[in-house]
């Protein structure tokens, strides 16, 4: 655990020295750089790395060295490619009629100084019913292939190029205040400019979208130095235009507007400049960032969490989660029941023939209905005393 936060926040500095344009800092020789590059990559920050290491190349292994190169080339190749790549899914989409919500871009990566330390951010887009599939087939026929199912909410797809574009047909946020919160998102998108069918959502509530699942990521230990980074780039950029006071209300009904606040305080923390500090300057109770500070560096395994906002996400995440599981266990429990059923009704049907069958077999009882019972025990009688014979020659015996 000492090794993730001492790897954690060593990277911080690091890409927070490049974000800032500061002097580079020289490295020490003693970094496991294997472990770093592994918790580089999975921060998705490994190319923003390779940049702050350029200059202490002798005390990088050439192995490392060269996979930090290595995602600072993909970064290269994807800022080539997504723009026109992103235009065309549109471009198709509201060519086909096809309505959908634009949640995020790729073009965050607009917001860094050299656009190559961005990630590889997805177009994400959200669909309703019909709209979901179809949109999925012109990806296929685009070259697009399904990388990873979001259950019940949707998928990442790819192509070689290596432009991703996530398709939604629910919010992948779980709790009831999170569904009213993205709804309320949702009812007010509008029409992006030159399109009929695509619509997109305001710079306010584009950042409220991204502070939700920055607060939402924390709670289930799944948020990501980079995620905290396009955070602080986003709000930087626009926080002179955006409606601070929208913005709390829309984050009070996701119920974590002090959750998020201190999530934007630490990536200004982490990343901003004096000149950066937030209206409200440094805060007075330091412990409760470093209780962030270690929950996100550690990806969860230290965990003291004091925030009531974070508590309570996290309890009615659990909530939901048994909530869930209890549907499955109780959708598998009827499923069981209803093959149970099924093969006791076939069962009871060989054993009870129905009356036109019957009829088949012994026409006498068009005559007299009423003798059915009787023909069927007569039936069974038969069929008993063939298999204590060992040989059934009914033709009953062949349905």
């Amino acid at each position: 655990m000492d090794r993730l936060i001492f790897e954690g926040r060593f990277l911080v500095n690091l890409v927070g020295g490049i974000v800032r344009q500061d002097d580079l800092k020289a490295i020490h020789s003693r970094i496991d750089w294997e472990h770093m590059y592994r918790t580089a990559d999975y921060h998705k920050i490994a190319n923003i790395v390779y940049l702050g290491i350029l200059g202490n190349g002798e005390k990088v292994p050439e192995r490392w060295m060269e996979r930090f190169f290595g995602r600072y080339q993909e970064a290269l190749f994807y800022s080539d490619t997504s723009e026109d790549a992103e235009r065309e899914i549109l471009t198709l989409l509201d060519m086909m009629g096809i309505p959908c919500v634009i949640l995020t871009t790729s073009r965050i990566r607009l917001l860094y100084q050299i656009q190559e330390m961005s990630a590889n951010n997805p177009l994400r887009l959200k669909l309703d019913g019909e709209d979901y599939s179809l949109a999925k087939g012109y990806l296929v026929d685009l070259g697009y292939e399904t990388e990873r199912i979001y259950k019940g909410y949707g998928e990442r797809m790819g192509r070689p190029s290596g432009f991703c574009v996530e398709l939604y047909h629910k919010i992948p946020f779980r709790t009831r205040p999170y569904e009213k919160g993205m709804q309320r998102i949702m009812e007010t998108a509008f029409i992006r400019n030159s399109f009929q069918h695509v619509r997109t959502i305001s710079i306010e509530n584009r950042y409220v979208f991204m502070a939700a699942q920055a607060a939402y990521h924390y709670t289930a230990d799944e948020l990501l130095i980079r995620e905290v980074l396009d955070l602080y780039l986003y709000h930087k950029t626009w926080r002179e235009e955006m409606n601070r006071e929208y913005i709390t209300n829309r984050l009070k009904e996701f119920q974590i507007d002090g959750l998020a606040e201190k999530i934007l305080q630490i990536a200004y923390m982490w990343f901003g400049s004096k000149e950066d500090i937030l209206g409200d300057g440094q805060p007075d109770d330091m412990g409760v960032y470093d209780v962030l500070e270690n929950r996100i560096l550690s990806r969860g395994a230290i965990t003291r969490e004091t925030d009531h906002q974070a508590l309570r996400l996290a309890s009615l995440i659990k909530q939901d989660i048994e909530k869930e599981r209890r549907k499955d266990r109780r959708a598998v429990f009827m499923e069981r029941l209803e093959g149970y059923r099924t093969a006791f009704m076939r069962k009871f049907r060989w054993l009870f023939p129905e009356f036109r069958y019957m009829c088949a077999i012994y026409p006498f009882l068009e005559k007299i209905p009423v003798l059915l019972p009787v023909y069927w025990a007569r039936r069974g009688i038969r069929l008993m005393a063939g298999l204590l014979a060992g040989k059934v020659k009914d033709k009953d015996t062949y349905e």
